[in-house]
């Protein structure tokens, strides 16, 4: 799905296409909609006072950052094609893992930029610890990386396939 190197975000086309629509809507109606919130708010009365306007500036506010954030990464993205199944972890998979000292304590998530996160499967970025240290690695691989205390972890690499979405 999404690859980082350097400034280039790699996306598939379907997922390029995604963020281009929901940019499109929120530069749009949504705009639109949130302008008529703010004024039919203005037109209640005093604004110090007024929940319902503070709430829709605070949406406002919360809706430019996202149109900023899309356009800043559609800017930058380039649109590639899924990665290969050929068992070699890489973003766009979804990877289980088992925790060193116990092969029966895994985990499976998404290898993918946080514009992927839903509420399927786990996502880690692959700037993350963890996402870091799989990237590359063979199914079959150990891969150490650093937890938050400073320590090293290992995990083995016990399947990696392209996300179906």
């Amino acid at each position: 799905m999404t690859q980082t190197s350097d400034n280039v975000t790699w996306l598939t086309q379907e997922a390029y296409n995604q963020l281009k629509a929901e940019l499109e809507y929120l530069s749009g109606p949504a705009r639109t909609e949130i302008s008529k919130k703010i004024e039919a708010a203005r037109e209640e009365g005093d604004l110090r006072e007024n929940g319902g306007y503070h709430a829709a500036k605070e949406e406002q506010g919360k809706q430019e950052l996202r149109v900023r954030q899309l356009e800043q990464l559609l800017e930058t993205a380039k649109v590639g094609v899924a990665p290969a199944d050929d068992g070699v972890v890489a973003p766009g998979m979804v990877v289980t893992i088992a925790f060193e000292g116990d092969e029966n304590d895994t985990m499976t998530f998404l290898l993918a930029s946080r514009e992927y996160a839903s509420g399927d499967i786990e996502t880690y970025s692959p700037q993350s610890p963890l996402g870091s240290g799989v990237n590359g690695k063979k199914v079959g691989a150990e891969a150490q990386y650093e937890l938050p205390n400073g320590k090293m972890a290992s995990v083995t690499v016990l399947d990696a396939k392209p996300y179906q979405g």
